[in-house]
């Protein structure tokens, strides 16, 4: 038998893939079904992976590629899901700039030492060999791979740059985001800086996490809202389209089919018409987005993906509000999920519900 170890390394024998309903959605392709999957599936709401985070610390669960592909697979298990995305967290590129983050108990991501002012941009480490520290991600994605068996499409990710560079000077969560958008408009010139060096690491990320066998790639741009649409178009828009556009470049350059690539920049509701403009395959939609706007501002040139409001979960009449969601965007260029990460007190039944009734809903538009 294949151990482990080994088959984090065997990137040329992976299972046959059965099921390619988001890739080809992805891709604008037909679609018999409506492909769905929630973004956080892998999380706190599931009792077994609260058995697993009991043993061990949050980061460690993201380094150990075994324990990763582990809870990355307990969601498979349990749904009718579309597509897996590797456990992972955004937060391993500022780890990868030399950033101490702890993942603290009831108040989530905290960096021992924010950036304070542009004069600690010199502390961290500008020279970073990618591959080299975060190896353990490309290994858990291999070893998911294998251990899926070709069930479902392997998403890997990243954090967008305004993202990661908010949590970088915020020092975690913040209502406000006012220390990281301090910057923006005191110090310029740094703040491109920063957002440069985080796209150069996220691109070779990304590109190592195909290699390793990611069959879809999202970007999770999730601080979007803190910004107006002047910002967003200076510090935010043009190093996405930098991302995704470097990305398939050097897949290209290096021989290998680029993936489809989803971008979510939550919060950024003025700026669908200008994500869509860019090189990604798919945009994601928070839930404050009517799904009618979004076509008609998004058009034909991307698929889209959202966007029920994770409480919707919680509603009694949660059938209903799904099948108003499919009947709104319609059944093709369209990848059901929810609007944001679902919640970790949302009922693992709960989620069971929003995937059947996608699918027992996309049953019904195609039939008729």
């Amino acid at each position: 038998m294949t151990s482990d170890t080994e088959l984090c390394k065997d990137r040329d024998n992976f299972p046959p893939l059965k099921n390619d309903l988001i890739l080809r959605a992805a891709r604008g392709e037909y679609t018999e079904m409506i492909p769905v999957w929630a973004m956080r599936q892998a999380g706190r709401y599931l009792p077994e992976f609260r058995e697993v985070r009991s043993k061990h610390e949050f980061f460690t669960l993201c380094r150990t590629p075994s324990l990763a592909c582990e809870v990355t697979l307990q969601p498979i298990r349990r749904f009718n899901l579309d597509a897996s995305i590797i456990f992972s967290d955004i937060l391993v590129i500022p780890q990868a700039l030399g950033m101490d983050v702890e993942m603290i108990p009831g108040k989530g991501p905290t960096f021992i030492r924010p950036l304070e002012h542009p004069k600690d941009l010199k502390e961290l480490e500008h020279d970073v060999d990618v591959d080299d520290k975060l190896g353990y991600v490309y290994d858990a994605i291999t070893l998911t791979r294998h251990k899926l068996e070709g069930r479902v499409p392997l998403i890997g990710f990243a954090g967008g740059p305004w993202t990661l560079m908010a949590y970088m000077i915020e020092g975690g969560g913040s209502q406000t985001m006012s220390k990281a958008k301090q910057w923006l408009y005191r110090y310029e010139d740094e703040s491109h800086q920063l957002l440069r060096l985080l796209v150069d690491i996220t691109v070779k990320f990304l590109v190592g996490q195909v290699k390793a066998g990611a069959q879809l790639l999202q970007v999770f741009e999730s601080h979007a809202g803190y910004l107006g649409r002047d910002l967003f178009n200076k510090y935010s828009l043009q190093y996405l389209r930098d991302i995704c556009k470097n990305v398939k470049r050097e897949l290209v350059d290096a021989k290998i089919d680029p993936v489809p690539m989803i971008v979510f920049a939550r919060g950024a509701h003025y700026a669908l018409q200008e994500l869509a403009s860019t090189d990604y395959d798919v945009i994601s939609v928070d839930w404050t987005i009517d799904p009618k706007e979004a076509r008609n501002k998004i058009g034909g040139q991307s698929t889209i993906q959202g966007n029920l409001d994770p409480c919707a979960l919680y509603a009694n009449k949660a059938k209903k509000l799904i099948g108003k969601m499919i009947a709104e965007f319609g059944t093709q260029r369209y990848i059901a999920n929810l609007g944001h990460g679902i919640y970790p007190n949302v009922e693992p039944s709960q989620l069971d519900c929003f995937v059947e009734c996608v699918h027992a809903y996309s049953k019904n538009l195609n039939a008729t």
